[in-house]
């Protein structure tokens, strides 16, 4: 007797596994722009202008480009503005402190920092933005405005404060798994929906990030102080940094979408 293999079920999960590569890899655009454009310049010395002026001005045009032909909303770009001005800002301390330094020259450098990199900060919530919208992202059990800012207030400050206090790093992550435990997030794949713990897709998205530095670093986008003389792998210890620096974007892109939500009803 012959088998019958129900062909629709069986290549479902297949179908299902292409979509979600395909609005990932879209809302991957910008980021895949951004380090593009380093890897590209790296190799290719551009006459009459500095890497990092060249580089800025190509990511500036990117996000025109992208909002022009709707790829991102204007609301989505003053998410990545403000994620910018975050970035820069940190960036601006860090190579103040010695954490590391972009040493080629740029007329585009403000205290020692390419203004192209507070694109690397905005390119994560370009990246949320994008599959928040793409995937119809939802989340169950978020603990509200007041746990959720205080807490990312703590640890954006905490990358400042470190330098001279002891790395509360172990413990805002501690924190973090107490505040989102009940926290997950419902995201739809054609008719299908989904759901993770929002502490893993913190892991998740931290940890690409981090092969994403060791990438950015290769192609000296920036050193850190052991990379200057050879290029080395960026410590793992880093995605825990990257992680609790997810969890900031993820805390300012759900509550915008919240109010954005409200004002709807």
């Amino acid at each position: 007797m012959p088998i019958l293999i129900n062909t629709t079920t069986t290549l479902k999960p297949l179908v299902q596994l292409l979509h979600f590569g395909y609005h990932q890899a879209v809302s991957c655009i910008f980021p895949v722009a951004i380090f593009g454009t380093l890897a590209l310049s790296s190799l290719i010395k551009l006459p009459f202008i500095y890497r990092y002026d060249a580089v800025l001005i190509i990511l500036l045009a990117v996000q025109y480009l992208m909002y022009r032909s709707g790829l991102e909303t204007l609301d989505e770009i003053k998410v990545i503005c403000i994620f910018h001005g975050i970035g820069l800002l940190l960036e601006i301390y860090k190579v103040r402190m010695g954490s590391w330094s972009y040493p080629e020259p740029g007329l585009t450098k403000l205290f020692g920092v390419p203004l192209y990199s507070g694109f690397m900060y905005a390119s994560v919530a370009s990246f949320m933005c994008q599959i928040w919208r793409r995937l119809r992202m939802d989340m169950t059990g978020w603990p509200g405005l007041t746990s959720a800012g205080l807490l990312g207030g703590a640890i954006y400050l905490n990358f400042f404060t470190h330098h001279f206090i002891p790395d509360f790093r172990w413990l805002l992550t501690g924190l973090v798994l107490i505040v989102f435990w009940r926290t997950w997030i419902i995201y739809r794949v054609r008719t299908t929906t989904y759901r993770m713990p929002l502490t893993l897709a913190f892991f998740i998205v931290g940890f690409f990030i981090w092969l994403a530095e060791n990438i950015a670093t290769f192609f000296n986008a920036w050193k850190y102080p052991n990379q200057h003389h050879a290029w080395h792998l960026v410590s793992i210890s880093k995605i825990s940094s990257w992680f609790l620096l997810v969890i900031i974007s993820v805390i300012i892109v759900a509550q915008l979408k919240h109010v954005k939500a409200s004002r709807k009803t």
